[in-house]
């Protein structure tokens, strides 16, 4: 769950229980957008009023690659399961923390409560009333305890850390840079604060959106209302 927000660049957005989303650089803005539109025709900024609503006519009818000019420079902890959505989104460059090598560390998502397998999305959840989340919690924090024991075992064994890793589950968390345009990055956020999303990557999307939000203000606020607009 997000529990700050952040005003800053460089300053961490705690996610979950020990991730975290963190702005490590940034270029352009909305007005680099309303220039690079505006050289099409050899033109330039008319104004705050007209240039925020040529903004909102880009995005209306999708003239996007006015928005490729500006990039986003992310640090991101989370877990490994969340990793692998979030690299699905390949309009953008990714590097990665490496267990070969590196040494993991004992650090694992532990979920607050257990969702229920939703029979209607199969591959969604739902909210698990019915679930013993006490005893559930158990089995499931008795088997990441287990699965980094047997890791430290097997690299004191002298196995490699490519393999040893293998005995770790996708609850471990990892680390990566993530750099992306802002085109891209609205189409993470579009599809990624969905309510189909899952709820732990969604959490991350939540973060993102604020530091979006504060870096290309007029861009959020048309896209925000051009999609609430087609949801109505």
């Amino acid at each position: 769950m997000l529990k700050t927000e952040n005003k800053n660049q460089n300053e961490l957005y705690p996610v979950l229980d020990n991730g975290f989303v963190q702005l490590v650089d940034f270029m352009g803005g909305d007005q680099r957008a309303v220039d690079s539109a505006r050289v099409s025709f050899g033109g330039v900024s008319k104004g705050t009023d007209r240039d925020r609503k040529l903004i909102e006519y880009l995005l209306a009818h999708e003239h996007i690659s006015p928005f490729e000019h500006s990039v986003f420079q992310f640090h991101v902890k989370c877990p490994i399961f969340v990793a692998r959505q979030w690299m699905r989104h390949r309009i953008a460059s990714y590097n990665e923390i490496s267990a070969r090598y590196t040494e993991v560390k004992d650090e694992f998502y532990i979920p607050e409560t257990f969702r229920a397998q939703d029979t209607i999305n199969k591959q969604g959840s739902v909210a698990g009333a019915k679930l013993d989340n006490a005893r559930l919690l158990e089995i499931y924090t008795k088997s990441i305890k287990a699965s980094y024991a047997a890791y430290d075992e097997l690299l004191k064994a002298g196995v490699a850390r490519e393999m040893a890793r293998m005995a770790l589950p996708v609850a471990q968390y990892t680390q990566f840079h993530w750099s992306v345009n802002a085109r891209s990055l609205l189409n993470f956020l579009s599809l990624r604060l969905d309510s189909h999303a899952q709820y732990e990557i969604r959490q991350y999307a939540a973060a993102i959106q604020k530091i979006f939000q504060a870096k290309m203000p007029w861009t959020w606020e048309a896209f925000k209302k051009i999609h609430d607009q087609k949801n109505a």
